[in-house]
Formats: structure tokens, sequence, C-alpha cells
């Protein structure tokens, strides 16, 4: 039985403790600044416990993680830091969702030398995409190419974005703020978001897609002068990102961005009736042909542990409970340190209790030579 604090008790946060309960494995310490909020996430499955804090206060955080196997933070981006300096002072292993570089960095200095494992930027992007890119590339013997393109869909569009919200609203905003990093010629690059505008088919469907921060993880890094071109956008449906760049930027929401949070809550309704788009696309060389690979899913949302989840919920949670018990079990190759998503093997990712929600046999089977 292994003891895990999680921190945050919302969307994200409840789906967590839904799936690390539902293995019978896991006993869960379920924290958030609302007191209320957690006790009502953890009475809802057995094995988890409700508890109010504040991880600004130090000695209560030490306390909880106290005994504790791994800390998971749900928490907006800029907690995490904090979360993670404590983990390492309790010798508590340390997994997160952010998809913010500069907090990713702060971790990776604390992750150094650590006596534990510390693997920021889980979940689906950064994370899951991130493994199965590696994947990809490993069938190569030179690698050219990189797309990565990952979209949570509302299944019923009803408003002017067609989107709703499904995950953290902040952490929505900054994606579309946030300087992006990508690979041009092999050089590491900054561009700019919701530029590098694309539209495509996939399935009967049309998508658009542009560029997004944080998705890529720390892939640009990992493959160095291997790739000559790779980059991350998000998946909308047609016209919306021409909605948000007119309130981003003509608007100037980009510099006001508490204010857009605030009207896209009060305006954009949330909903689990949602599905999640994955889709790598690598070209390189094989055996002297320039060939190309193409690994494409589609997760949608659905019942765990007797409770409705939506998608972007199921694959966030699963892309950080994968990895903790891909840890705990002893089934990393890297145990300490700093841990990255695309060092986790495809295979063990989908494998696992938790990982398995995102399996696709068909997607598997079309890149199986």
């Amino acid at each position: 039985m292994y003891t895990v604090a999680l921190f945050g008790g919302g969307k994200i946060g409840e789906t967590i403790c839904a799936l690390l309960c539902s293995s019978g494995r896991y006993q869960v310490k379920v924290c958030d600044i609302d007191g209320a909020r957690a006790q009502a996430a953890a009475a809802r499955f057995d094995g988890a416990t409700g508890h109010a804090l504040d991880v600004s206060n130090k000695e209560a955080t030490l306390k909880i993680l106290s005994g504790c196997d791994a800390v998971l933070s749900a928490l907006p981006y800029h907690c995490n830091v904090t979360v993670a300096e404590l983990a390492l002072q309790s010798k508590v292993n340390y997994f997160d969702l952010t998809e913010d570089v500069k907090t990713t960095a702060a971790v990776a200095k604390l992750a150094a030398s650590a006596p534990i494992g510390f693997m920021p930027q889980c979940g689906l992007a950064p994370g899951f995409i991130s493994i199965a890119a590696a994947h990809l590339t490993k069938l190569f013997d030179k690698l050219d190419t990189l797309k990565l393109r990952v979209g949570a869909l509302p299944i019923f569009p009803s408003n002017r974005l067609k989107y709703n919200l499904t995950w953290s609203t902040e952490g929505l905003i900054n994606e579309y703020g946030n300087m992006c990093e990508v690979v041009e010629n092999g050089e590491r690059k900054l561009a700019f978001p919701l530029e590098g505008y694309e539209r495509f088919s996939l399935d009967g469907d049309e998508y658009e897609a542009f560029n997004t921060s944080g998705g890529l993880g720390s892939l640009a890094h990992t493959l160095g002068g291997n790739v000559r071109q790779l980059d991350y956008k998000t998946i909308r449906y047609p016209g919306h990102r021409d909605l948000v760049a007119f309130l981003m930027q003509e608007l100037k929401f980009n510099e006001d961005r508490q204010t857009l949070g605030k009207v896209f809550e009060r305006s954009i309704p949330t909903t689990v009736q949602d599905k999640c788009i994955i889709f790598v696309e690598a070209r390189g060389w094989k055996s002297g042909k320039f060939v190309q690979k193409t690994y494409a899913s589609t997760v949608y949302n659905s019942v765990i542990n007797n409770s409705h989840f939506g998608a972007i919920q199921i694959t966030t949670a699963a892309g950080i409970c994968a990895p903790l018990d891909l840890l705990l079990t002893g089934k990393l190759s890297k145990k300490t340190g700093m841990l990255l998503s695309e060092d986790i093997r495809l295979p063990d990712f989908l494998n696992n209790e938790f990982g398995k929600y995102y399996r696709d046999d068909k997607a598997l089977s079309g890149i199986a030579n």
C-alpha cells in the first residue's frame, strides 16, 4: 500500500483521486486550500481523506508529507516550486502537471542531485505526448521532422468559440499567451503563440491547429540537434484561433489575464462531454528510405470508479498516475533526480493500470513496423 499527498481538489485532482483509489493500492491525502472541496472530493472514494491546506504554511505542509511515498501537485503552476522545495526537504517523490517552462526549470534545479525522483510536466501535453513522440523517434535511423498536435474539445460545441472549459482556465490562457519552444533547422528557438496556423482533417472532421506554449515539455532539449523541425500545436475547431487572437492581442487581454479568466469562467460553460485528440507525426530515414510514422488516437469521456469524468480529466490524471506507479513499483530505469516523460517506454505506460486509459490498439498497430 502506497500513501500519496494530492495537492489540489479540483476537477483534475478529483480524477486523480478516483484513479488511485480504484486500484486498492493507494491511500490518498487530498489537500486543498478549500477544506470543504478537499473533503467532498475525498468522500467519494474509499481510501481517501480530505484536508484543508495552504502550501505556504510550511509546517502544515511538512506534516501532511510525513510518511508519504510521493506528492502530486494539481495546483496552479506558481505554487509548484514551493511544493517541490518541501518535497525535497521531506524526501518525498514529486510529480506535477505544469506546462510552465520557468517553473519546470526551477524544479529541475532542485532535482539536480536529489535522492528522490522529480517528474514535472506530467499529464497529456506535456506528458503522454512526449512518451508517444519519443517512441516514434526510435523507429528511425535518422529523424527529420516531428509534429505534435493535441486538442481537448467538446463533442457538442455550441458557442462562437466552439469550446467549453474542461480544465484550468489559468493554464489555458497561459498557453495562449506565452512564447512557444520549437526547433527550426536543428536550432531551438521561440515562436509566438497563436501563430503557425494550419488546417487539417481527421476521421472526416475539420480542425485547425496553432502554436501554444508548454506542450513540448523537455523534448526540444532532449532531442537537441537530432531533429531538424519540431513543434507543438493545439487543435481546435475552425474559427477558434481568430477569436482568441482578437481577445488576447487586439483587446490586449494578454496584459490582463486575470480579467480574461473571469470572463471565460462567467461566459463559457464547463463540460465533461469531451474528447482528446492525440496526433504525432514523425518523418525520417529508415533503411535508406524517407518514411513517415503517425500515432493518432482519440480518448473519450468515461466512467471511472462509478463517477463520470471528461476526457481531459482522464488523460491528465492518467498521465500523472501512471508515471507515479511506474516509479513506485520500480519500473523506471531512473529513480532519482530529474525524471523526464520521454524516458518512459510507451509499452510500459500503456500496459500500466492507469496508463491503459490511453491504450488504442489501432494506433499502435499503425506504427508496429
